[in-house]
């Protein structure tokens, strides 16, 4: 079995749930960004800099996603 690695965004003030919102997935709050897209990009390999530019974000907004993401994650199992 495999794991796939999620993050629980509900205790995150950085971040909203809105099923009007891109289907419901989480975004930093205010705007229409996945927050996995803030965390795919940093994993593959782009700098906080990079990042904030490419989203038009702040670099603290795009810090503050990482450092919960890698704080918050949940294992869970792939059958």
């Amino acid at each position: 079995m495999s794991a796939i690695v999620q993050v629980d965004w509900s205790q995150c003030p950085l971040v909203e749930v809105d099923p009007e919102i891109q289907s419901g997935a989480p975004v930093l709050a205010g705007t229409r960004l996945p927050v996995s897209a803030i965390v795919d990009n940093a994993e593959y390999g782009l700098s906080v800099a990079e990042i904030s530019e490419q989203f038009e974000v702040s670099e603290t907004q795009v810090e503050a996603i990482l450092a919960y993401a890698k704080g918050h994650r949940v294992a869970d199992t792939v059958r």
